[in-house]
This record gives structure tokens, C-alpha cells and sequence, in this order.
């Protein structure tokens, strides 16, 4: 039996194969030829060599600016959304009366698109801006904040029924033999809870990650990078290069590459330092 599903599993296998190559693989490859190319069609390429590479990273280009944003970015959004999902998933697995509408509350967010999410979030956040006679894009920090509370927004209940996950799994008895061998509340989680909760841990990090760096659709309806580009996150950069000007396709083809494997360096990189402390427990 054993040796027939090993014989026809490649079967099974070959229509997400077939997908996986048509949808991915082959425009991928594609696009990473257009990048050596100057075009405005795919059938017009004209072969430059690496010079939209070296347009895309000119010294003060919008690319490096908006990367710079980026980064600072992701690495606050990173933070407090986990940090905020976490401590709200402890809240909700201590039996709480109310736990399971506070977890659909909480969940209802991800559920809106992020081009709808932005709209909403713009005219609340110019609303309170309007008491003091400002809006969004008057200045960037305004513009970075509301990114940031509209990420939390968004995601945190996502993350928080992961780490609702997690905790469940958890046995009880080790807190229980915790506390009775006197252990406080902060030794009990950065010793029991913490480690047997890495694998949430990793997931929700690569999730937030992932998303903070390539948002696109909530950073073009909040701000479309305003005041002057200050707000323009890669993607939004990207999308302006490829679109924004005739004879720029190539340079914005050479940015989603670099974008691309930025993003999966980063994904790596993380996934490895946090299945790491998974394996030390």
C-alpha cells in the first residue's frame, strides 16, 4: 500500500506543480529578465544591462527613502502588534466571562480589505487632525503613526487567536506545579509560557513581517505617500516607478526584484533566529 501512494503521489502533486510554474515561476523568471531591459511592452525589451539597477539605488533616489521608511516601519509594527496580541491572548485564556465576543471583536479587522481600511482610518485620523487645523499630510509623522495604528488595527486579532492557540496547548499542570513551588507570575512566563509558546511566536513574526514590509494598498489609500514621498512605503514606490512615468517600467521591474529578495532574506533570516529558540526548548 505503502509503496503505491509513493508510486502515484507525484499524481496528486502535479496540478499544484502545473499552478505553482504558470502563475509563479514562469512571470517571476520573466521579471527578472525585464529588469536588464529598458520597455514599455514585454515584446518591445531592450537589453541595458544593469543600468535600472543602478537608477533604482541613485544616491537619494525615492527607492533607498522609501526603504528607509519601510524598515522603520516594519520594526514598530512588528513589535507592538505581537506585543499587544500577546498580552490580549493571556487576557483571553484566563476564562474571562465574554472571552469568545471579545475574540471575534477583536478578529473582525482582518476582515475588511486594506484599501477600504485606509479610507476609513484617513477620515478618522484627519478628523481628530482637524481640531488642530491639519490633516494626514501635513506632516510625515502623522502619516507614519496612522500607518502603524492602522496596522495594529488590523492585524493584532489575527495574532491574537495564533497566540490564543499556542497558550491552549500549553498543559495546565506545569502551572500548576509552578505554583506550587512558589514561582511568580513574570517566572512563570518567561520560563514555561514564553518558551512553549515559540512556534505562535514564529508564525506571528513572520506574518507581521512579511505584511508590514510588503503593504501596499493600506499606505496608498492612508497617504499615497504624502507629504511629498516622506510616507511612501516600497511597494507604493515600486508602483509608482512602474506606472507612474513612460520609459521607467524597466527601473520599476529592477526595484520588485531587489523588493522580492529583500523580503525573502528577511523571512529567512527570521524563521531561522526563531526556530532556533524553538529548538532550544
Amino acid at each position: 500500500m505503502q509503496r503505491s501512494l509513493r508510486k502515484y503521489a507525484w499524481l496528486f502533486l502535479l496540478p499544484t506543480l502545473i499552478a505553482f510554474v504558470i502563475a509563479f515561476l514562469v512571470p517571476f523568471v520573466m521579471g527578472v529578465g525585464l529588469s536588464f531591459t529598458e520597455f514599455t511592452t514585454v515584446t518591445d525589451a531592450k537589453f541595458v544591462g544593469i543600468s535600472n539597477y543602478i537608477k533604482a539605488f541613485a544616491a537619494n533616489s525615492d527607492f533607498l527613502n522609501a526603504f528607509r521608511f519601510t524598515a522603520k516601519f516594519t520594526v514598530v509594527s512588528v513589535l507592538s502588534v505581537n506585543l499587544l496580541a500577546f498580552i490580549l491572548a493571556l487576557l483571553l485564556t484566563k476564562g474571562l466571562r465574554g472571552t469568545n465576543f471579545f475574540r471575534t471583536a477583536f478578529f473582525m479587522p482582518n476582515l475588511i480589505g486594506g484599501i477600504v481600511l485606509g479610507y476609513i482610518w484617513q477620515l478618522i485620523i484627519n478628523g481628530i487632525l482637524a481640531a488642530r487645523g491639519v490633516d494626514l499630510t501635513y506632516s510625515a509623522q502623522y502619516g507614519f503613526w496612522g500607518l502603524v495604528v492602522l496596522m495594529n488595527w488590523q492585524m493584532i486579532g489575527y495574532m491574537m487567536i495564533i497566540y490564543v492557540a499556542g497558550l491552549q496547548n500549553i498543559p495546565h499542570e506545569l502551572h500548576e506545579v509552578a505554583a506550587i513551588d512558589g514561582a511568580s507570575g513574570w517566572q512563570t512566563l518567561k520560563n514555561i509560557t514564553l518558551p512553549l509558546v515559540m512556534p505562535s511566536v514564529t508564525i506571528c513574526t513572520f506574518l507581521t513581517l512579511s505584511n508590514s514590509f510588503k503593504m501596499f494598498d493600506q499606505n496608498y489609500a492612508l497617504t499615497a505617500g504624502a507629504p511629498g514621498k516622506q510616507t511612501q512605503m516600497m511597494a507604493l514606490d515600486i508602483y509608482n516607478t512602474f506606472y507612474g512615468s513612460i520609459g521607467q517600467e524597466g527601473v520599476g521591474q529592477a526595484k520588485a526584484v531587489v523588493f522580492f529578495i529583500l523580503v525573502a532574506l528577511l523571512a529567512l533570516l527570521q524563521m531561522r533566529l526563531t526556530r532556533r529558540k524553538e529548538a532550544d526548548v
